[in-house]
């Protein structure tokens, strides 16, 4: 089998960012943002995803993170995007129930081409490390939207931003690999309509 996999190159005045992402990986990261809580969900979603991703940026920290997080999802989602191809033969719908330690996470994914996310989470303080809790709806919408599919994330119970953030993550991580997975017995793209674009 093909290992679906995309490169993506960002160069703007504020951020530069060189990534690669596998879907038919083994979990494989190198992962340099210069945002350790990044970087940190980051090799967790490649992992629990087994996805291999490589994400190398360099962006104007010294303004703050919001431009480089930013901008890593959204070649995150186009990357996404692209590996994808036709998306024949998708299981195309996943979900993940997963806990960490007193939090508990849903994520729910379709692959159908229609990009929304809905997201539902409460954060007690306003960063984590060096990373904006007020960003990760952004960081999430900006899969949703540059990944072309259909995105729907809960904290459903929990006190610990970092263990939110984290089950977030994994949930993330293990509903798209089950979503992208193939299945054998479908034929061209998993829609009545007979197409999953727009």
């Amino acid at each position: 089998m093909t290992l679906r996999s995309a490169s993506m190159q960002r160069k703007t005045g504020e951020t530069n960012i060189d990534l690669t992402f596998v879907i038919d990986g083994s979990g494989k990261s190198d992962i340099a943002t210069g945002i350790g809580f990044l970087d940190h969900m980051l090799t967790l979603f490649a992992s629990h995803g087994l996805f291999d991703l490589t994400v190398h940026a360099h962006g104007d920290l010294y303004v703050d993170e919001h431009h480089t997080a930013e901008d890593v999802f959204i070649c995150l989602g186009k990357a996404l995007d692209q590996a994808l191809g036709d998306r024949h033969g998708l299981v195309r719908t996943a979900h993940s129930y997963t806990p960490m330690d007193e939090t508990l996470a849903r994520v729910v994914i379709d692959l159908g081409g229609r990009p929304y996310c809905v997201f539902a989470s409460e954060f007690a303080t306003s960063r984590v490390g060096e990373l904006a809790t007020d960003l990760i709806f952004h960081l999430f919408e900006s899969l949703a939207i540059h990944g072309r599919l259909n995105l729907h994330a809960s904290v459903l119970y929990g006190r610990n931003d970092h263990h939110k953030i984290e089950a977030l993550f994994k949930a993330l991580a293990r509903a798209l690999d089950a979503a992208t997975l193939i299945d054998p017995r479908r034929q061209g793209v998993p829609s009545t309509k007979g197409t999953l674009t727009i």
